[in-house]
Parts: structure tokens; C-alpha cells; sequence
């Protein structure tokens, strides 16, 4: 039984607490500006207030369609401040996604860079609802020839000659946060989580280590405190949940935000040097695996002797990988984390040299509340052998925004009577209770009615030493159902054939999951956060793509 303690604050709340305590300090640094906690605390106030002036109330949605930036932050705050509802939108989306995802949102305000007006003029349409927008200018597209066509206001010009004062209303830990995923599959889903409970479940708001619940904003800045300053480097962009509750998360005890606009691994270690960065968070081996090479390249020499610790979660990160940093840095703490948007982090791992053993996912500690359901949504016992499906009860989503069918799919009733998020991924319970994940269900493949996941198929392709990289997709065969595809990217000047990669394989894997087809690509497609593209892989493997 899990005893919960009320809270009665909102994140916003706890950034207020945070400002307070740690207002000299530096809070951020982005593409070259920087902000203390005060300065940000200032201009998330002027915007704030513009906000509230141009018709935005509590419960209102508020799109910010942006790459990372000191600005993207100021919005962050702006809107939880008055109570709002901000809704990440992914830069990548071609217009019919974002005339989905503005469909809907429900979006009664926008604020996007400059860089996207054009897109965002091609979908006014479908912003039935907008009553405001902003434009935060960029030389860039200016020099381009990029213009805002749909009325827009300046980001600088909107803050101009409002209060930098807080004096907002109370709040409450039932407003509202949105995390739009478009996961591996289908479109994009508003995930509508609590503020309350969105903040024990991803927020830091449980202690790691003694489990303790922090019922008073106030405590949070104490644990700040406590310790040393922190100065954190979170790798993918703020639209992917990730990033955004690094952000958040560090801010409440005081620590120190570094962020980069796009991912570019020479620049993420010129920065590891010149902010002396402690924590990298990455999303697996779409990062992992140029960030360690890159490091190894003679003709670009880095100074990382401030790293002691890399955080991963939302995607695999390869034994083989995790290994090629362990020898780069010896003491490195490796935390492996897994988790979704529908439930929050379930479980997570530190890794020590040696013991990276090769498996689909993570094998981890699991989180007060996550349990594996079998097909009677019962908890199942440890040791079985036998997959089911993850799931988490306690600190949950109350569901997806404008789809009450996918709500009813995800968030059940267990048999034990208790409310749980079950998105879909399958793990395993092992004897000692600890919790292997498995994959995504949505993309696993059944081959002569054996269950093969993805992502286990993944990293014993990528353990080869040609691979750069690799997803594996299930085709059509006549006899077997679907057979293993391997969407490949080699390193530079590498061969491989179909019998090498599948003689490496065996040796990891068992020969039912190895891969019988071969497609080699000269780039992988990933998502900014690293998330393997599916859909392209199987258009690539099925010769649907050019």
C-alpha cells in the first residue's frame, strides 16, 4: 500500500520557491545567452503578464513551436505562472502533423521562431481557436527571407514595458500539463497530466534514495541546499518530455541548464569544457554513439574531466555503446531509465563496467507503483520467463487530450481494482524482482507465432563493428507471418553482407530473431530525440521508399 501526501502547490510554484532561494545564481545557458534564476524569474513575468493582457486564462492552451532556447524556458514559466497550458510542438512535423496536432490542442495562443512562420501561415486554418500569436525573431530566417504573414507580435516587443513583478493568483496542483508524443507509431497524443501528480512521477518529487515525498515547495530548494550545484546538459530537444523535465527538475534545487539549439557532438563536448557540465542526458545511441567517437577524434581534442555522470532515457542504449564510454571514462555513473510520457519514470538502473548484459532494454529497479500486467491485467510474479505488459498506478496521467477511445485503451482498471497507465511496452519480471523491458508491442514482430522485439534484434545489429546504426522492422512472408528486416547504417567506408551481420547476430541473439533481410541506408532517419522512425524503416525495408 502506497501512502500519498497532498501537495498544494504548482510547478510554477516551485520554480517561484527556487528564484527565491538561488536568485544570483545561474540558471541557463543557451546558444550564448544566459539567464540567473532572477533574470528568467523577471522575463517570464513580463511575458506572463502580456499573456494574461492579450486574453490568455487559466486552462488555456498555448503552443510554443521552437528549437531549445532561453526563450523557449521564459514560456515555460509564463504560462504555468498564470495557470495556462503549454503544448510542446515538434519543429519536424510537415504540415498535415501539425494540422493535426493544432486540431487538436485547442491552442488559443502561439508562440513560434521565425524560422517556422511560413508553416505556420500554411495551417492557420486549422487554428480554429487562436486568438494571439508571437514571433520570436531569428537573423537567420530574417536574412533568408522569412516573414511572419499572419499578424504575429514581436517576443521582444510583447515584453517591452510590462511588470517584471510576480503578482499573480493562487494556484493548484490540478492545473493541467501537456506532453504531446508521437512515439515510434501514429500521430502525435496530448498526454494531460496533473501538475501534482506529473511532479512525483517525473519532477524529482520523490527522493531516489529515501523515497521521502516532498509535500512543501520549500523542500525542494532545502535539497538544493543540501548539496553542491549541478550543471546539466540535456542533449534533445524541449519538445521531447525529457529535456523538459531535466529543465524543470534541476531548476527546483538550484542547479545550472546548459542547452543546445541542434545536436552536433563536437559542440555538446566544447560546451562540457567551457560550462564545466556534469550530467549529459541523452536519448540512447542516436546520441551516444557520435558523442563517444567524437570524443575519440584526434584532430578535435576535448577536455570532458568535468563529466562524472550520463543520464539515458526514452531510447536503447546499447551494452556495446555504454561499454565504449566505460573505457573512455572509468568512473563514469551510467543511469539507464525507462519510462514514457503515459506514465512517468518506472524504473531505472546505474550501470557499472562489465555488467551491460546484452538484452532488449534495460533491466531495472523498478518505481514505487510499476508492476507487469499479464492478459487479465493481473501484477505478475517474478521469475515467470513469461512477457507482459508494464504498467504504473499511483502518480498517472488522467489520459490523452480529445480521445477518449485511446484514454480507455491505455489507462484500465487492474483486476486488483487499482487504475493503471499501460502504454503498451512489454517487460519482463525477473527472479529477483527486478523489471527487463522488452519493446514497444506496437512494433514487435511475430514470426511463425514467436514474439521478436525490435529493440533486442537492435543491439545485437549494432554490436557489429560496421554498424553506425540500426532498426529492425517486420515484413510480409507468405510462410512465417513476418520475417526480421534490418535497416542498416555503416560506418564510413565500411561492407557487410546479410551472412556477416547474421553470423555476428547468433552469437547474441537466438536464430529465430535474426535478421533474413538486409537494407543498407546512407542515413538513418531518427527523430531530434533519437526515437527510431519505424514507419520509414518499413517503407525502406518493403521498397516503398525511394
Amino acid at each position: 500500500m502506497f501512502y500519498y501526501t497532498s501537495v498544494e502547490f504548482n510547478l510554477a510554484d516551485l520554480f517561484e520557491r527556487a528564484v527565491d532561494t538561488f536568485g544570483d545564481r545561474e540558471y541557463l545557458v543557451a546558444e550564448g545567452k544566459r539567464r540567473t534564476y532572477a533574470e528568467m524569474e523577471a522575463r517570464a513575468n513580463q511575458l506572463a503578464h502580456h499573456l494574461q493582457q492579450s486574453g490568455v486564462n487559466a486552462g488555456d492552451h498555448v503552443g510554443i513551436y521552437a528549437y531549445n532556447s532561453t526563450e523557449w524556458v521564459e514560456c515555460l514559466w509564463a504560462i504555468f505562472k498564470i495557470r495556462a497550458v503549454w503544448v510542446n510542438i515538434n519543429y519536424r512535423y510537415v504540415e498535415d502533423e501539425l494540422a493535426y496536432l493544432f486540431g487538436n490542442a485547442d491552442l488559443v495562443a502561439l508562440i513560434y521562431q521565425q524560422e517556422f512562420a511560413e508553416r505556420v501561415a500554411g495551417v492557420r486554418p486549422h487554428l480554429k481557436q487562436l486568438r494571439h500569436s508571437i514571433v520570436i525573431a531569428d537573423p537567420a530566417a530574417t536574412a533568408a527571407g522569412v516573414v511572419d504573414t499572419i499578424g504575429s507580435i514581436d517576443y521582444e516587443s510583447a515584453l517591452t514595458g510590462q511588470s517584471e513583478v510576480r503578482d499573480f493568483g493562487p494556484r493548484s496542483p490540478d492545473d493541467h500539463y501537456i506532453l504531446y508524443t508521437g512515439g515510434t507509431t501514429g500521430m502525435p497524443k496530448g498526454v494531460v497530466w496533473r501538475h501534482e501528480d506529473v511532479f512525483f512521477a517525473l519532477g524529482g518529487g520523490i527522493d531516489a534514495m529515501t523515497g521521502e515525498r516532498a509535500a512543501r515547495p520549500e523542500r525542494m530548494a532545502e535539497k538544493g541546499l543540501e548539496g553542491f550545484p549541478v550543471v546539466a546538459l540535456p542533449i534533445a530537444p524541449l519538445m521531447h518530455g525529457a529535456t523538459q523535465w531535466c529543465v524543470m527538475s534541476q531548476s527546483f534545487v538550484g542547479n545550472k541548464v546548459v542547452l543546445v539549439s541542434k545536436f552536433e557532438p563536437h559542440r555538446v563536448w566544447d560546451l562540457v569544457d567551457q560550462e564545466q557540465v556534469n550530467l549529459i542526458m541523452i536519448t540512447g545511441d542516436a546520441m551516444a554513439r557520435p558523442l563517444i567517437e567524437a570524443l575519440g577524434d584526434p584532430a578535435e581534442p576535448h577536455d570532458a574531466s568535468s563529466l562524472f555522470a550520463i543520464s539515458s532515457s526514452a531510447a536503447i542504449f546499447s551494452p556495446s555503446v555504454k561499454e565504449d564510454f566505460f573505457r573512455r571514462f572509468p568512473n563514469l555513473v551510467i543511469t539507464d531509465a525507462i519510462g514514457s510520457s503515459e506514465s512517468g519514470n518506472n524504473g531505472l538502473v546505474r550501470l557499472e563496467p562489465g555488467k551491460t548484459a546484452m538484452k532488449g532494454g534495460p533491466t531495472v529497479t523498478a518505481q514505487p507503483g510499476t508492476v507487469v500486467l499479464d492478459d487479465e491485467l493481473k501484477p505478475m510474479p517474478p521469475g515467470t520467463g513469461v512477457p507482459g505488459k508494464l504498467a504504473r498506478s499511483g502518480d498517472i496521467p488522467l489520459g490523452y487530450y480529445n480521445d477518449p477511445e485511446k484514454t480507455a485503451a491505455t489507462f484500465v482498471m487492474g483486476a486488483d481494482g487499482v487504475r493503471y497507465s499501460m502504454p503498451g511496452d512489454f517487460a519482463l519480471v525477473e527472479a529477483d524482482g527486478t523489471i527487463t523491458l522488452l519493446g514497444r508491442g506496437s512494433v514487435s514482430i511475430n514470426s511463425g507465432g514467436e514474439k521478436i522485439f525490435p529493440e533486442e534484434v537492435e543491439a545485437a545489429a549494432k554490436s557489429h563493428p560496421d554498424v553506425w546504426d540500426a532498426v529492425v522492422v517486420g515484413v510480409p512472408d507468405e510462410t512465417w507471418g513476418q520475417r526480421v528486416a534490418a535497416v542498416v547504417q555503416l560506418r564510413p567506408g565500411a561492407e557487410i553482407t546479410l551472412e556477416d551481420l547474421q553470423t555476428h547476430c547468433r552469437t547474441r541473439i537466438a536464430g529465430y530473431k535474426v535478421p533474413r533481410e538486409l537494407h543498407v541506408v546512407p542515413t538513418m532517419l531518427r527523430s531530434p530525440s533519437g526515437k527510431a522512425d519505424y514507419r520509414w524503416a518499413a517503407r525502406v525495408a518493403t521498397g516503398a521508399e525511394d
